[in-house]
């Protein structure tokens, strides 16, 4: 995929999952999205990248950021079954960067590529992509998408003759 910053960009919110069933049956999950500006039909199917704040989950430990498998439960154990355990030896007397701990999970900025645009309804400027979108309902994201420049195939052609 090209550098997608230099594609149009648009603005638009998230606001569902659903599902969409092809004429074969095959099941698509899509993810509605409104645009503030129309879009044309041309660009159905085509490739787009999104970019959004992923949804945050607060301080989380390490067993649900890390997803680590936790002390045993028994044995004498009394409070520490989701600790992180040791966090280094005494000899360095520091922690290492990138050390995996417990802390806060989520509201970053998250891109996806890849998703495909399978319904347009210009009315009521929605949009529906395949798969997933980062962020909550309601939350706003930007889309990229790579729009053909209108008559410069025609100019190339007729230039070249």
């Amino acid at each position: 995929m090209q550098d997608y910053k230099n594609w149009n960009k648009l603005k638009g919110k998230k606001l569902n999952m659903s599902q969409v069933f092809t004429p074969e049956g095959k099941v698509i999950p899509v993810t509605y999205v409104s645009l503030e500006s129309a879009l044309d039909s041309s660009v159905l199917n085509n490739e787009v990248v999104i970019s959004s704040i992923s949804k945050g989950k607060g301080f989380t430990g390490v067993m649900k950021k890390w997803n680590f498998k936790g002390a045993q439960a028994t044995r004498g154990q009394s409070d520490k079954a989701r600790s992180g355990g040791s966090i280094g030896a005494q000899t360095p007397s520091k922690v290492f960067k990138g050390k995996k701990m417990a802390g806060n999970q989520g509201n970053k900025q998250v891109t996806l590529k890849g998703l495909r645009i399978v319904d347009i309804n210009n009315e009521t400027k929605i949009i529906a992509l395949t798969g997933p979108v980062p962020g909550a309902r309601n939350a706003d994201i930007t889309i990229y998408i790579d729009l053909p420049q209108q008559g410069t195939v025609v100019e190339e052609v007729q230039n070249a003759n």
